[in-house]
């Protein structure tokens, strides 16, 4: 029985979901062959060291801060990574040759589709790393309109300071995709004017630890719809196990 080891690629990822996930699910499926472990690197140039030394490596999730960095060391790219420019997911062939794929952004599509109404046109995106790529690219593919909004002045981003009433009317979807609020720091959130929230809104939430962020809490308050990244992360995960599964066979 030929072992197949997976895992994830990231910083400071001792609470992430994905070892617990594939441990249950490879378990569920009684495959005592695989096996999945944590990555936790401080720096991108460490991730080669991964690829040379692990034996039985057949794929790896990657999370915040490497979705962007780690596409360098990669050796394709699948098209709507290469649309997005992030990589969450890599298959791994028996010649070691590294394929990069994104499968936030149907995490993200298919979990906020069911909450969507008519009056949701215009979405809100809360930090421009490598997370708010999959989310960009979601929204383009439901015909919703979007802004980012950063602590840094850009020209076309909003920050947070431009952020008033008239904008949070028209932008009806607030999406957090920056780290602020995940624990411990549960008492962090995005600086926004949270009593311009209404019950027209939809505020959604990439964290998942806790179940219920300070900008959820607040958004809920204001009679908001709100959705954390729980589901998320379950479709992306589920994708990327197809991808690993069926890898071999189409490419």
């Amino acid at each position: 029985m030929k072992k197949k080891l997976y895992g994830l690629v990231g910083k400071n990822i001792h609470y992430s979901f994905s070892k617990n996930y594939f441990t249950q699910k490879f378990k569920a499926l009684k495959l005592n062959e695989s096996s999945y472990i944590n990555f936790d690197i401080a720096k991108i140039a460490d991730f080669s060291n991964i690829i040379e030394n692990t034996e039985h490596l057949k794929g790896l999730n990657v999370t915040i801060p490497y979705k962007q960095s780690v596409i360098p060391y990669l050796d394709s790219l699948s098209k709507k990574a290469i649309k997005i420019g992030a990589v969450n997911t890599i298959a791994i062939s028996k010649n070691k040759k590294l394929k990069g794929y994104n499968t936030d952004w149907y995490g993200f599509y298919h979990s906020l589709k069911p909450l969507l109404k008519q009056h949701h046109t215009k979405a809100l995106i809360l930090g421009t790393g490598g997370a708010s790529k999959a989310i960009e690219f979601a929204l383009k593919k439901l015909n919703i309109d979007y802004y980012f909004v950063s602590r840094t002045q850009q020209e076309g981003v909003f920050t947070y300071t431009d952020l008033n009433q008239e904008i949070l009317t028209k932008y009806t979807i607030i999406i957090n995709t920056t780290p602020l609020g995940t624990f411990p720091n549960i008492e962090e959130k995005p600086n926004l004017p949270y009593n311009f929230i209404t019950n027209q809104h939809i505020a959604y939430d990439l964290i998942y630890n806790p179940e219920k962020t300070k900008f959820l809490q607040l958004a809920e308050q204001q009679g908001a719809t709100i959705k954390n990244g729980y589901e998320m992360l379950i479709l992306q995960a589920e994708k990327a196990y197809k991808i690993w599964s069926k890898h071999f066979r189409f490419d």
